[in-house]
């Protein structure tokens, strides 16, 4: 018996161009991780915490002309958040930066009402499960997005056998692989810094300390790339889903592949999934009927 040859699949890094950075920060209260992130260009700011309706904020808000979304307009629930992330992605407009202020808040508010829901059936961490895949949705989307991204957290004590050894964020905790840059956010005197925690980019070596000011951050990730206008994503058209489900029915697939294509598209359905992706799925499909 004959097996047929592989061959590798690996394909040549191609120059690609820069992406918006997507962020994390976190610190105690009072340090300023809001007021900067406030200067990043067209934030779109999801306020889960209500704490913009105090005035200074919103004047902050209006001068740079920020746009809001409070409590009022659903940013303590999950699905609407997702709902809004996806419309910035997907469509055109003049928003440059997301802020999510604060993250621990939206995520820790839904655990709530998720043990609320489950009652006495909350065993062994029931109450996180759909929280988790909504942040992983929500992240999905944010890193998909030609947007800056912030996401500001609360602070909690980080342990290692029984002791305090530090700080970290606080929400979920796989939120720093997701994303580019984790840093903490420290005040000294009249000064605010940033510690650089978590990070992918050489511009901000791990546990380098520089001014927190959206000029020294824009100067060392690149402020043309930071600035530059968002482009829309193009999503599959109605005739891709339609003609990517008609080929399923016919063409058979070793099990667990679809799913391997939305994971990796980073999408739970087709018709959440990039137009030239779709595309791709479809002549792969077309190619194993001839």
């Amino acid at each position: 018996m004959t097996t047929k040859p592989r061959t590798l699949r690996a394909v040549q890094p191609e120059t690609v161009e820069p992406r918006k950075p997507k962020v994390l920060i976190y610190g105690p209260p009072g340090v300023g991780k809001t007021w900067t992130a406030l200067d990043f260009p067209g934030v779109y700011y999801f306020d889960h915490e209500g704490g913009a309706d105090l005035d200074h904020y919103r004047q902050k808000l209006r001068a740079s002309g920020g746009m809001y979304f409070g409590p009022d307009q659903g940013a303590l629930d999950f699905e609407t958040v997702i709902q809004e992330v996806q419309t910035l992605a997907t469509t055109a407009h003049d928003r440059k930066t997301m802020v999510f202020d604060s993250a621990t808040k939206l995520f820790n508010t839904a655990i709530v009402e998720e043990q609320e829901r489950l009652g006495a059936k909350d065993a062994f961490g029931a109450s996180k499960r759909g929280p988790i895949r909504q942040m992983s949705r929500l992240v999905s989307w944010v890193n998909r997005a030609d947007m800056n991204a912030i996401f500001i957290c609360h602070q909690k004590d980080k342990w290692q056998n029984n002791e305090a050894i530090g700080h970290t964020f606080d929400c979920w905790e796989k939120l720093e692989y997701e994303l580019h840059l984790v840093m903490r956010i420290e005040r000294a005197g009249d000064s605010r810094y940033a510690r650089v925690g978590k990070t992918r980019l050489l511009g901000f070596p791990e546990n380098e300390r520089f001014s927190w000011s959206y000029d020294e951050f824009s100067g060392r990730y690149g402020r043309d790339v930071i600035e530059r206008e968002a482009a829309p994503l193009t999503l599959a058209t109605a005739q891709q889903v339609a003609d990517i489900a008609r080929l399923l029915d016919v063409v058979k697939l070793p099990d667990g592949t679809v799913e391997k294509w939305l994971s990796k598209a980073g999408v739970e359905k087709f018709d959440e999934m990039d137009a030239d992706v779709i595309g791709k799925c479809i002549d792969f499909l077309k190619g194993k009927l001839s």
